[in-house]
C-alpha cells in the first residue's frame, strides 16, 4: 500500500478508510430489487417454469443458481430475471484449459443467451474455505480462461466473472478497520483481485451473522445480528458506528481488500440468511429470528442502504435461500434456509408477497408494519423515493 512503516499500525486503518472514501465516487443507485439464490439440492422442489412464475410474481429481477442446469436456463427464458450461473468446485480444474473452457461457454452459456439473461458466472464456490490446495491454485488461472472464450464469443460486455468467498478467509474481521485477509491465502487473493479490477468484476462474499451468533452467543447481541434496534459498535479507529453485523463483516472485507492494493473493487453479497430450524444445538436458528433478519434485510435493501464507509453505493446483496432443500448434508439448518417449503407455501412471511399487490401504497406499509420503529424512522426520511422505487419494480 505505500504507507510509512513509521506510522503507528492504529494509523493504517484510519488511512485505508480515507482512500476507501475517496476513491468511493458511486452515486446512490436506482431501486433493484433483492436477489436471491436457487439452490436445488433437493428432490421435491416446484418445476423451473413454475419457480419462475413464483420469483415474477414476487418482482425479484436476479437470482443464483449453483450449476448451469439446461431446464432451468431454458424456462429463464423472455423473463426480466437475471441469472448468474456456476462453475462446480469439481470443473474449476479443467476450465484452466483455454480450449475447455470455450467449450463450456458455448455449451452452457451461447445456446441461452440473450434470451435467458445470464449476468454473471460463479467459478467455484468457497474455494478459498477448502483444503484443496491445488483447487486454489487453479481458480485464478480457469477464470482467465473464461473471459478470454467470452471475449473471443464477444460476451464479455455482457457476462463478468467471479467467485464467492466465505468469510473464512479473513484472519481478522473486527474491528471493520482492521479487515485482514489470512496469511496463507493473501498471495491468492491479490491475483484474484487483480483479475476482479482488470475485468471490473465485483468482489463476492458470503456473509452470515448468523454463524457468528450461533458460536458466541454470550458475547454478541442477537438484535445486533438481526438489524433490530440495538446500541451497535463505534469502529475505534474511523469512530463509523455499526448498528448490524452484516454491514460490519461488508466493511471488514473492504479494509482487507484495500490493504492488498486494491480500494476500488465493488464488494457484493453472495449469499446471506438465517436458518428457520435447526438442531437443538444450533442457537438462534428459528422461524421468527429468520422471519427479523430477512424482512429487515429487505426493508434495507428497499431503503438503497450502504454500509458506514461506503454509504452512497447501494450494496448489493443475494438472499439464501428460495427453497428449503430436504438432500442438502449437514446440521439440520443447511436444509432451511428457504423462505419457501417446497411446496411453494411460505416457511415465513418476509412481505415479499406485498411487491405483487396493486399499489406500490400497500407495498411499503406491509414491509413497514413489523419492522422496528428505528427503521421506520429511517424509512420515513426517504418514503417517496421508497414509494417510487417500488412503483418502479411494479412497472
Amino acid at each position: 500500500m505505500g504507507v510509512s512503516s513509521r506510522l503507528k499500525p492504529r494509523m493504517i486503518p484510519v488511512l485505508l478508510v480515507y482512500i476507501l472514501f475517496f476513491s468511493e465516487f458511486g452515486f446512490l443507485q436506482t431501486c433493484r430489487a433483492l436477489g436471491i439464490n436457487y439452490g436445488q439440492v433437493a428432490n421435491n422442489l416446484p418445476s423451473p417454469p413454475q419457480v419462475v412464475s413464483l420469483l415474477t410474481s414476487l418482482r425479484i429481477t436476479k437470482t443464483r443458481i449453483y450449476d448451469t442446469n439446461p431446464q432451468v436456463l431454458t424456462s429463464f427464458s423472455n423473463s426480466s430475471i437475471e441469472v448468474i450461473i456456476t462453475v462446480p468446485n469439481d470443473q474449476v480444474a479443467l476450465m484452466t484449459n483455454p480450449t475447455q473452457a470455450l467449450q463450456w461457454i458455448s455449451t452452457n452459456v451461447k445456446p441461452y443467451f440473450p434470451a435467458t439473461r445470464i449476468t454473471g458466472i460463479a467459478v467455484g464456490n468457497e474455494v478459498y474455505s477448502t483444503d484443496d490446495e491445488t483447487l486454489k491454485t487453479n481458480l485464478v488461472p480457469a477464470m482467465i480462461s473464461m473471459h478470454g472464450a467470452l471475449v473471443q464469443l464477444g460476451l464479455d460486455r455482457y457476462i463478468h466473472i467471479s467467485t464467492d468467498t466465505s468469510l473464512a478467509a479473513l484472519e481478522t474481521s473486527f474491528p471493520p478497520s482492521m479487515g485482514s485477509f489470512k496469511s496463507e491465502i493473501a498471495h491468492q487473493i491479490s491475483q484474484l483481485l487483480s483479475f476482479l479490477a482488470q475485468t471490473n468484476s465485483p468482489f463476492w462474499i458470503n456473509a452470515y451473522p448468523y454463524f457468528a451468533y450461533k458460536d458466541d452467543p454470550t458475547r454478541i447481541e442477537l438484535n445486533y445480528a438481526l438489524f433490530n434496534p440495538n446500541n451497535g459498535m463505534v469502529d475505534p479507529y474511523t469512530h463509523l458506528h455499526y448498528d448490524n453485523m452484516l454491514y460490519a463483516q461488508v466493511d471488514a472485507v473492504i479494509v482487507a481488500i484495500a490493504r492488498l492494493g486494491y480500494s476500488g473493487i465493488e464488494v457484493h453479497v453472495s449469499e446471506t440468511g438465517w436458518p428457520s430450524k435447526g438442531d437443538p444445538n444450533e442457537i438462534g436458528a428459528t422461524i421468527e429470528n429468520a422471519r427479523v433478519y430477512n424482512q429487515n434485510l429487505l426493508v434495507r435493501q428497499l431503503n438503497n442502504e450502504g454500509t458506514p464507509l461506503r454509504p452512497n453505493l447501494k450494496l448489493e446483496v443475494y438472499l439464501f435461500a428460495l427453497f428449503n432443500e430436504n438432500l442438502k448434508p449437514g446440521p439440520a439448518s443447511e436444509r432451511n434456509y428457504g423462505l419457501y417449503q417446497p411446496d411453494g407455501t411460505m416457511a415465513y412471511n418476509v412481505g415479499l408477497t406485498s411487491l405483487s399487490t396493486s399499489t406500490s401504497t400497500a407495498s411499503i406499509s406491509t414491509l413497514t408494519s413489523s419492522a422496528s420503529p428505528e427503521l421506520e424512522k429511517k424509512l420515513g426520511s426517504s418514503l417517496t423515493w421508497t414509494l417510487l422505487c417500488i412503483f418502479t419494480i411494479m412497472h
